[in-house]
């Protein structure tokens, strides 16, 4: 297939519908336009509930809009690119398909218009914290980078202007890799795969197929980093057609990344070992930590980054925000913010890290999880449970049926911090990992965390 400049140079007059207006569909409508693409638009909203610069900006172009409707000939058009927000069943992206119009996303677009170099991480955890270490140490390589992607920068809003040196170190969500057809990572990562998504994938094997794409188009001559210690990974590694690099926590392993006693270490394909640093090196904490870092370094290395800048970055890195940050100290008492734990698994990762004397604050939308699980881990852990969101019965239901029973109700964020504050005790940990996806009650992870630092500090007036 052809990409960069070339690629850029066809879609001059080409008909595109972009469907969806976030953040990527936002960026793809400019990065076509300025292709010299026709460009429609289609999203679920109308125009009063659009940012009014973008409205202008649209109406400035003359672009068809489809705003709060859809477009009654799918066929008018050569292309549609999707914003991962946007599920594929709907009956005119269907017809779309059916009659033969190109379904891509924004992340293949950007492959496509990009002359750069691919990195490609996905899991379901793990994935920012992970991304996020390994664009500050290609940084610290003095490598040309971006990081884009699920974490927050579009990939396409970086693709034009990316030269063959430049690495687009990117975070991938399974939305994403839905809508992919040539995008071809010279290294891509799959962390862990656990029940996540299912009110959109539907089931698990769907999941897991999907997050096996990051790896479909690779070859001998790229690299799929993975969990050997997650048997469902592990299998995804079997059916890859590049040269497959494990890591684990578990011990030595042929080639990759692994922790000798405290050491971490990467192997060589040829069996070389070099050292990166010692566990109590790292800035940031819990055992999912370890694997994500085992995980950046093997990608890094395998990507041609020298030891000495992995070792670098690894020691550097303070972690994310909304990811176990750490916020403040109250009244003898520690406040954590994971509000990027949108799963039961993520939660479980921030349970064992805190390890006890945890006043644990969840709910949201949950997205048809079980909680079973995460409500067998609060034994020995979780003192209180304080619960918000649409889905807080399921929830208390799941604690109750594990015989906890220590749990509070409230009604918003304020409430729950409020109520915490209350009831904790000195050295006690007052966590918020929801569990749960936040979209009952805020826009988005970010400014339900940022909401969750602001009550703290109304804790401190």
């Amino acid at each position: 297939m052809i990409r960069g400049s070339n690629y850029r140079r066809s879609l001059a007059g080409k008909k595109v519908l972009v469907v969806g207006l976030g953040k990527s569909g936002k960026a793809a409508v400019k990065a076509l336009n300025d292709a010299g693409a026709i460009v429609s638009i289609q999203d679920a909203s109308t125009a009063d509930k659009l940012d009014t610069q973008f409205l202008q900006y649209i109406q400035n172009e003359e672009m068809r809009t489809f705003l709060g409707t859809e477009p009654d000939d799918v066929t008018a058009y050569e292309m549609f690119v999707m914003s991962p927000g946007v599920p594929t069943d709907l009956p005119f992206i269907q017809e779309a398909i059916k009659k033969n119009v190109e379904v891509i996303g924004e992340i293949e677009l950007a492959y496509r218009i990009s002359e750069s170099n691919f990195i490609a991480i996905t899991g379901t955890n793990g994935k920012t914290t992970t991304t996020s270490l390994v664009g500050q140490i290609f940084e610290a390589a003095g490598r040309n980078t971006s990081v884009v992607g699920n974490i927050g920068n579009p990939v396409i809003a970086e693709a034009a202007d990316a030269k063959e040196d430049h690495w687009m170190i990117t975070e991938v969500s399974s939305f994403q890799l839905e809508t992919i057809k040539e995008f071809r990572p010279h290294v891509s990562a799959i962390l862990n795969i656990t029940p996540d998504h299912l009110n959109r994938h539907k089931t698990m094997e769907a999941y897991e197929s999907t997050k096996a794409r990051i790896t479909e188009n690779q070859t001998k001559e790229d690299y799929f980093v993975y969990n050997m210690d997650d048997s469902i990974v592990g299998n995804i590694a079997l059916g890859s057609k590049a040269t497959t690099v494990p890591f684990s926590i578990n011990g030595e392993i042929r080639a990759g990344a692994y922790v000798d006693d405290t050491s971490i270490i990467v192997k060589g394909i040829d069996g070389s070992k070099h050292l990166i640093c010692d566990s109590s090196d790292l800035r940031i904490i819990g055992t999912h930590n370890i694997e994500n870092v085992l995980a950046a370094a093997a990608i890094c290395y395998f990507a041609g980054i020298e030891v000495s800048a992995i070792a670098q970055g690894i020691r550097n890195f303070a972690g994310v925000e909304h990811r176990i940050e750490f916020c403040g100290r109250v009244d003898d008492v520690d406040y954590y913010n994971d509000s990027k734990g949108t799963n039961t698994d993520a939660a479980i990762i921030a349970l064992k890290a805190l390890e006890n004397n945890i006043i644990l604050i969840a709910g949201g939308d949950g997205k048809q999880q079980d909680f079973s699980e995460l409500a067998a881990m609060f034994e020995g852990r979780v003192k209180s449970l304080i619960l918000l969101g649409r889905d807080a019965q399921i929830i208390e239901d799941a604690a109750r049926a594990k015989g906890f029973e220590n749990i509070y109700r409230c009604k918003d964020m304020p409430e729950c911090v409020r109520k915490a504050a209350e009831i904790a005790k000195p050295d006690d940990k007052v966590l918020l990992s929801p569990a749960c996806a936040s979209w009952d009650m805020y826009d988005n992870f970010e400014q339900r965390g940022r909401h969750f630092k602001n009550c703290i500090k109304e804790l401190l007036r």
